[in-house]
């Protein structure tokens, strides 16, 4: 069965302001999960990313998940905080510190007065592919439907304590780096080599693991990387996520999209702007459709992959549950038009829980086998 990772990005934030607090040196090295996977120091000494092992089942997803997670709520209790599991903040005061170390050095002196204000969180999903050329067709494959997959998990709608009429902020601000967003057709490894190659040449990127796209080659795994989502608010979110990004890397037969990078771009404004509101491009027609139309074509389309990974019912019902309640930008917007920061403190709450949502109808299919 094919394998998977996932990254979960994560802020500390104040439990009354919701604000992100730095934390000092050491802290987060010392976290630990009983569970498996690892967690570690990011960008900003605010941010704490997941790591899970390589997994073969959404099921042992869930469980390491479940396990990260609650061990970031342990650790922000006693602090009076809370772990945010949105691609921004709900507030910032606007001096975010820098995580010491060689590479975030190099990453801040390349973006100036960028760096301070990159308060963002992502979820990365890794999908193992054992030969290279086989990973940059993959790659070209989930290309195209990367705006629909930022519908489906915008989860960042609010920036400087107001909601900023976007689903997906983050994919705003991610936007200010260079070589970001959609990556071009490659014709096969040594075209996707040359053309990071020029990026470094140019000095946009210091060095491989800067690239942006949103969806990549990891540098250091054989994997295709996945990095178009937003931090999401619940685990069943994440698993979704990462579910359907397995499934699509693993359809070999899926549509390749003819579509130019800037009308992938410009799906991905639309649906960073308007969520599963948006009009996005169907990969397999070059037409334009309402999200909600291209999200079932996708799924047509990973159909067989999803049965064979055993998580197509979980994926189906996680669908109909983002119908009836909403992404996640949409469950924070409703939880703060109606109480406001306590609203959204309990979501946040609830996501890193210890008994969250894994308990209910997560992979519901993947546990049996």
């Amino acid at each position: 069965m094919t394998r998977f990772g996932i990254e979960e990005e994560f802020l500390l934030v104040d439990r009354s302001t919701l604000v992100p607090l730095a934390m000092t040196d050491g802290t987060r090295e010392r976290l630990t999960s009983e569970g498996g996977g690892r967690i570690l120091p990011e960008f900003l000494t605010s941010q704490f990313e997941c790591v899970t092992d390589p997994l073969s089942s959404m099921a042992d997803a869930a469980a390491q998940l479940h396990h990260l997670r609650a061990a970031l709520a342990a650790h922000a209790a006693p602090l009076d905080a809370v772990i945010a599991a949105s691609g921004t903040p709900f507030n910032t005061t606007g001096r975010a510190t820098i995580s010491a170390s060689p590479h975030y050095d190099r990453v801040s002196t390349q973006l100036g007065a960028i760096a301070h204000g990159h308060e963002v969180n992502g979820l990365h999903v890794h999908v193992e592919v054992a030969d290279a050329e086989d990973r940059v067709r993959a790659l070209n494959r989930v290309r195209g439907w990367l705006p629909v997959l930022l519908a489906l998990t915008g989860n960042s709608p609010f920036a400087g304590g107001a909601a900023t009429g976007f689903a997906s902020w983050r994919s705003i601000l991610i936007r200010r780096l260079p070589a970001t967003w959609a990556p071009p057709r490659f014709r096969d490894l040594a075209d996707y080599e040359d053309q990071v190659d020029r990026l470094i040449a140019l000095s946009a990127i210091p060095e491989r693991s800067s690239l942006s796209w949103a969806a990549r080659l990891s540098d250091r795994f054989p994997t295709v990387e996945l990095r178009v989502c937003d931090a999401q608010l619940e685990i069943d979110d994440a698993l979704f996520a990462a579910a359907l990004a397995r499934a699509i890397v693993v359809s070999d037969d899926g549509p390749v999209s003819a579509a130019p990078v800037e009308q992938i771009d410009a799906g991905l404004w639309v649906a960073a702007r308007h969520g599963m509101a948006a009009t996005v491009t169907d990969p397999a027609t070059c037409e334009a459709t309402d999200a909600w139309t291209a999200a079932h074509r996708l799924l047509d389309v990973v159909r067989h992959a999803l049965e064979q990974l055993g998580d197509a019912e979980f994926v189906t019902a996680h669908v109909e549950r983002l119908r009836r309640e909403g992404t996640g930008a949409e469950r924070q917007l409703r939880a703060h038009a109606h109480d406001g920061l306590r609203g959204l403190r309990r979501l946040h709450l609830a996501g890193s829980d210890s008994g969250g949502s894994v308990a209910g109808s997560a992979t519901a299919a993947s546990a049996r086998e």
